[in-house]
């Protein structure tokens, strides 16, 4: 596993570091109106009802037993109607907005091997304890249809699948957790937050195509514990200044759903949707309920792995629009600050950038400002992230009223001062420190952090 250590510290395919900016990408300024479309509703149900046929019998006694019976018939009408109306507003909607193919095994393809491996691993794997403990990482369990993988260009391929492989260990990740800590020192009266995700290796591949130790077997992936890692930095952070934050269960717990893409590095929107969740429930806070949302899509995404191998299938990316008004302002690279209705770029188009559909893409500083009657007043938050935090900050305005998110890479370039100068100049509440794996143990990421406030 040393030749993996040594590619992730020196010559690490920097897959994070693509220029996913606006300035590259051109975008537009998107229309507000076209989205209320889908609340249009039309439909109260008409009736056309005939009163009961007049009969020519004219003695009293007839009809005063014809009134009496029409007068019983209308009576258990009313109460049959007034009982289904009521029933009927007892029961909870069907308010579901996550489909099914999200929500489906990213495996099952109608074969019945994999069909059984889903019985047998439905993936819930929550075996015990807190998930949420920074010692506890229950393993994901992948549906597994028994076909072999192979190595392709510092990738494994598996199911039409390219996995990222990762050679961290302990020493880079101590290097992650001493930056956090001294950084967290200069953010005082500021609640500070750390949050390392994993990747797709980690969750969606099954433990027979991992080596281990000092297995040669062709055919497997070389790749270290991600778990182990997390652990390590997790436990070497001052948690009198930072408060590390485990998402890895609420991933592992889910593995079978769509939470990575296929073709990219990064993760999808329902996979930062979970993230989301153990960060906010990690601080007793109520989640956003993306049955509350309008789920939204583009097809024919072929991210960054796809260029790197060949036969990966393509993605589709996924979002999901609030019940509430969402504006954001984005400083470019070159300092300028643009406004924009909503935190997703719906007019991306598909092929290799269409993941930039979350927050327009990377940009060194992007701004939400919220309407979201659950967020607190004057509760703002700064999240220091690269790449993978933009699908996971829009959630974030569901409990505060300003998210600020900071791309490591980029904010020193336009900003007049630190990030702690920064956070105290605009009321920043809490700080969230969120990286993905890669990143978190690459060492051109960790020197950028170090500048966030020299």
């Amino acid at each position: 596993m040393n030749n993996l250590s040594d590619r992730n510290r020196n010559d690490y395919f920097d897959l994070d570091n693509f220029d996913e900016s606006i300035d590259s990408r051109e975008y537009r300024r998107r229309t507000p109106d076209r989205r209320n479309a889908y609340n249009s509703y039309n439909g109260r149900p008409s009736y056309n009802r005939r009163g009961p046929k007049k009969s020519g019998i004219k003695t009293r006694t007839r009809n005063r037993i014809i009134i009496v019976a029409v007068g019983v018939i209308i009576v258990a009408l009313l109460v049959t109607l007034f009982v289904l109306l009521f029933s009927q507003c007892g029961k909870p909607k069907d308010t579901s907005n996550i489909s099914t193919e999200v929500t489906k095994s990213a495996y099952n393809n109608n074969d019945q091997t994999s069909q059984a491996s889903a019985a047998e691993n439905p993936g819930n794997n929550n075996a015990g304890g807190d998930k949420l403990s920074i010692n506890t990482y229950n393993r994901a369990k992948p549906e597994d249809n028994n076909t072999d993988g192979y190595m392709d260009n510092y990738l494994y391929v598996w199911n039409s699948k390219a996995f990222e492989l990762f050679g961290g260990d302990d020493m880079t990740a101590e290097r992650y957790a001493d930056i956090v800590n001294t950084l967290a020192g200069k953010l005082s009266g500021m609640n500070v937050y750390s949050m390392v995700i994993p990747n797709h290796t980690e969750m969606g591949l099954p433990d027979r195509l991992i080596a281990s130790g000092d297995d040669d077997s062709s055919g497997k992936a070389y790749t270290n514990s991600q778990a182990d890692n997390i652990k390590a930095a997790y436990n070497k952070m001052d948690q009198t200044k930072v408060t590390p934050v485990n998402a890895y269960n609420y991933l592992s717990e889910h593995c079978n759903e769509y939470i990575y893409f296929d073709s990219d590095h990064h993760w999808t929107g329902l996979g930062s949707y979970y993230a989301y969740k153990a960060f906010v429930e990690s601080q007793g806070l109520e989640a956003l309920s993306l049955d509350t949302c309008t789920e939204m899509t583009i097809g024919g995404f072929t991210g960054t792995l796809s260029q790197m191998t060949s036969g990966i299938k393509e993605d589709t990316v996924h979002y999901w629009q609030f019940p509430y008004t969402v504006t954001m302002d984005i400083t470019d690279t070159n300092g300028d600050v643009t406004n924009y209705d909503d935190p997703y770029f719906d007019e991306e188009a598909s092929g290799t950038l269409t993941y930039g559909t979350f927050i327009y893409g990377d940009n060194p500083l992007t701004v939400l400002h919220s309407s979201s009657e659950n967020a607190q007043q004057g509760k703002k938050i700064a999240v220091v992230k690269e790449s993978y935090g933009n699908a996971f900050v829009p959630y974030l305005s569901y409990n505060y009223e300003e998210v600020h998110v900071v791309d490591l890479r980029t904010f020193r370039n336009v900003s007049s001062g630190d990030l702690a100068a920064y956070c105290r100049q605009n009321g920043i509440t809490d700080v969230l420190f969120l990286n993905g794996i890669m990143s978190a143990n690459t060492p051109e990421r960790l020197d950028e952090m170090t500048t966030l406030c020299d």
